[in-house]
């Protein structure tokens, strides 16, 4: 069954069409919510993730454009869509002691056990840009690979690593300067 029926089924309201599709493409999205919830959410997570897309599908066929894309991918994008919100409500809910994760993770090993260094690093990543504080979370608390990471923001690995290291060198920098003081410029 093509793209265009599938839809054309939905639109009428035709259960056994949805069902068909759900079938189809339930696969290949848990596949694209797991990857990016990995290590952050739970099966049921995931499981969600999906059935939110499916409830997006049966509630809004119309917004489905087959000149623009197959059904295969627009549902895709919505899933990533959706999975990258539930990610961040997940990570927005928990109080983590990043800082401590990532200072273990980052070489920082038997200094950061000091009171005195881990505020001195979670100060420093506290004035990092929203994109390199997700960087960091997620190679360093979430243990994520930059392939996966490459993944969920949806950028080259090759990409990922070179901001991986540049943020590390940053951070380095920043915990090399007096004291991790508030006035570092940056790199």
């Amino acid at each position: 069954m093509n793209d265009d029926k599938i839809i054309a089924g939905i639109l009428r309201g035709d259960e056994q069409i949805f069902a068909f599709a759900i079938r189809k493409y339930s696969g290949l999205l848990w596949k694209i919510a797991a990857s990016v919830l990995s290590n952050a959410a739970s099966a049921q997570d995931v499981e969600e993730c999906v059935a939110d897309v499916f409830i997006y599908l049966w509630q809004n066929p119309e917004k489905y454009d087959s000149g623009r894309a197959k059904l295969s991918s627009w549902l895709s994008l919505v899933a990533r869509s959706r999975a990258v919100d539930r990610y961040r409500r997940i990570i927005g809910k928990r109080e983590l002691p990043l800082e401590e994760a990532a200072a273990l993770s980052l070489g920082y090993g038997e200094e950061a056990a000091a009171d005195e260094e881990k505020e001195r690093l979670r100060s420093c990543i506290g004035r990092l840009a929203e994109t390199e504080k997700e960087l960091i979370l997620r190679r360093y608390y979430y243990e994520q690979k930059p392939a996966e990471i490459a993944v969920v923001l949806n950028l080259p690995k090759k990409q990922v690593e070179n901001r991986l290291y540049y943020v590390r060198q940053k951070l380095k920098k920043m915990m090399e300067s007096k004291e991790g003081d508030r006035s570092y410029g940056g790199i």
